[in-house]
């Protein structure tokens, strides 16, 4: 009750009500710093739309009603100790909607990240450091261009960070996550195999060819067949594709192959078999994709788990919204539509963090 009077004296601009408002913000953020402060908030700002129509305002109202309610949120939460603010600004999915209703998103955006570099921001009163999260290129080459200055222009800030998820979702972070550990184990088998061939690897195949090792395997099983028979042996067994032997059913000596089995126990007693399971062996070693190397190319690598997700308008979906680092995330979601998120909301998802602090923690080390 007594925040939701403070949300109100906080409209006023003039006279006591607003010195009134800043010393009970002042007041309650005191109190909740006596216990956990999450170090990490997510919001799904949702509602926007929906407010638009509520008020009988016009496309796109509803949006910047939403960026101021957002300067606020950023200004709560940072003041009250959240060091990272993780919101979900625009999906993929969204560029299914209205081509008009995706360009005005994409210049009101464009606009925002504007403002927010200009000297008297709260990005630059904060020191906060911005990154923009997603598969970037899909934005219009303005927005991209702007998003990319601004994340060059506010890296030095390292006072709070604002990570803004545009052309994201969840799925896609994955499979690009998934992508890029893929590559990144071909290049070390690549690399690896192109090192030990410089180290020698050509040699130990020539020296077997000058110590007559592979020839001599077949030496015995070579009485009394053709001319051509053993030549074609011999020139097979020089050039070190031994293991062609195998499979080759249809050469010159096939039936020989077949009906021979001393040709067999030679090769096995001269060290082939050894040579198998030595690549079998070389094969289990290789490099192998392990959880880290995943979550190291998730475009949120750059911030810790949220401690707490926020999605307004009363919604409980999570829209394919940071589905791999919520495992442990309350979900909170309040009423209210996004333009009307106010301090009220804020103090009360941080109240539910601080009660159920202790029994996430045990399940994060559990686990």
């Amino acid at each position: 009750m007594l925040v939701s009077v403070l949300n109100k004296m906080e409209k006023y601009k003039g006279g006591g009500f607003a010195a009134l408002g800043t010393f009970l913000r002042r007041c309650i953020f005191r109190v909740l710093s006596v216990g956990p402060i999450p170090s990490h908030v997510a919001f799904i700002m949702d509602g926007n739309r929906r407010y638009a129509k509520k008020h009988n305002m016009e496309a796109g109202d509803g949006h910047k009603a939403g960026h101021f309610s957002l300067m606020s949120v950023l200004k709560d939460c940072y003041d009250l100790g959240v060091k990272y603010i993780t919101v979900y600004a625009f999906s993929i999915d969204n560029f299914k909607r209205r081509p008009d209703e995706v360009h005005l998103l994409m210049e009101l955006m464009l606009e925002k990240i504007e403002e927010s570099l200009r000297e008297e921001s709260l990005v630059n009163q904060y020191g906060v450091r911005v990154y923009f999260i997603g598969n970037l290129k899909l934005l219009e080459e303005s927005v991209r261009v702007a998003a990319e200055r601004a994340m060059k222009l506010t890296a030095h800030n390292s006072k709070f960070v604002l990570l803004i998820c545009v052309a994201y979702t969840s799925c896609d972070e994955i499979v690009h996550a998934v992508q890029k550990s893929c590559k990144d184990k071909w290049d070390e088998i690549q690399t690896g195999n192109a090192n030990e061939a410089h180290n020698g690897m050509m040699e130990k195949v020539n020296g077997e060819k000058m110590n007559g090792t592979i020839t001599l395997a077949f030496e015995e099983s070579w009485n009394g067949e053709t001319d051509d028979c053993q030549a074609s042996k011999a020139s097979r067994a020089y050039d070190g594709v031994s293991e062609g032997m195998e499979n080759d059913t249809q050469g010159l000596c096939a039936d020989k192959w077949d009906k021979n089995p001393s040709l067999k126990t030679s090769r096995t007693s001269n060290g082939v078999i050894e040579r198998i399971v030595e690549s079998e062996k070389r094969l289990e070693e290789c490099p192998i994709i392990k959880l880290v190397d995943v979550e190291k190319h998730m475009y949120m690598a750059v911030a810790p788990e949220p401690d707490i997700l926020i999605r307004s308008s009363g919604e409980n979906r999570l829209s394919n919204f940071l589905l791999w680092q919520t495992s442990y995330c309350p979900l909170y979601t309040p009423a209210a539509l996004w333009p009307e998120i106010g301090l009220w909301q804020i103090v009360w998802a941080v109240l539910n963090f601080q009660r159920n602090y202790s029994y996430l923690e045990k399940k994060k080390k559990q686990s």
